[in-house]
Order: structure tokens, then C-alpha cells, then sequence
């Protein structure tokens, strides 16, 4: 199974533990889905992580194991298609990459731009609460 988490969703899961985030980011370490991303993406969490408003919240060398973790264990898309499918230009380097990557589903917690689309390309894009119950019941099966 392969899986986009939007860039919202990562720092989610370095902010607060036991979260679905959390839980994503943690089934993604343990190998129960391929995640995919995109060099744009790993970039723009890098500088989102380095802000200095988020850094009361996260744990530094937390977050620079993160994007390690992307650039050496994830699926990196180097040149992912243009799209033009949300008003958000972030929001379409994750779909591109998503498309790019034929991925199963998209998660975001973007309920204005990314969740609104709901599906793009066939690719269902869904919150972590539903993206944790899809794995759940993949490990069921």
C-alpha cells in the first residue's frame, strides 16, 4: 500500500504522540505502507519546522530524524508532475506527488483545500482518523 501524508500531518505527529499523526508516521517506521513524498515536500518540512513559532513544540532532533527518515526511507518523487488542482500551490506538490506515485489514498488534515477536493485522479484523499482505520483493517486482512 502506498500513502501520501501531507506535510500538516508529519509535524502533527511530532507535536502531539498517540495521535493518529503519530500513529501514521509510527505504522510508516514499522513498514506497513510505503510512504511517498517529494524532495519539494521534504523541503518545505524542513523550513515549517525550522519557524521559530513551532519550536516550543517539537523536539529538534526529533524533527531532523523525520526528514531524514523521508529523504532515505520514503518513496521521493524528484520530478513530479505540475498540477494546478487546488488554489493552495503546497497543497498541489502533494498531489502531484500522490498522482506520481500512484498512491492508494492522500491524508491531510486540510479540510479547506486538500479535503474539500475529496478524490483527485482516483486517488481518495482522506483525514488520519479514516487513513488509520484503512490500515487497521488492511493488517486484518
Amino acid at each position: 500500500m502506498r500513502v501520501v501524508l501531507d506535510t500538516n500531518i508529519l509535524i502533527g505527529a511530532l507535536v502531539t504522540k498517540g495521535t493518529p499523526p503519530d500513529q501514521l508516521y509510527r505504522a510508516w517506521l514499522r513498514g506497513e505502507f510505503e510512504l511517498v513524498t517529494s524532495i519539494e515536500q521534504i523541503r518545505e518540512l524542513a523550513r515549517t519546522l525550522s519557524r521559530r513559532r513551532l519550536q516550543k513544540y517539537i523536539d529538534a532532533t526529533e524533527a531532523s530524524v523525520i526528514v531524514g527518515h523521508l529523504g532515505t526511507r520514503a518513496i521521493v518523487i524528484d520530478r513530479p508532475p505540475s498540477v494546478a488542482l487546488s488554489t493552495d500551490p503546497a497543497d498541489n506538490r502533494i498531489l502531484a506527488a500522490a498522482i506520481a506515485g500512484q498512491v492508494d489514498f492522500s491524508v491531510s488534515g486540510d479540510k479547506r483545500h486538500m479535503l474539500a477536493l475529496k478524490e483527485v485522479e482516483g486517488i481518495p484523499l482522506i483525514t488520519d482518523r479514516e487513513a488509520v482505520e484503512r490500515l487497521r483493517g488492511a493488517a486484518l486482512r
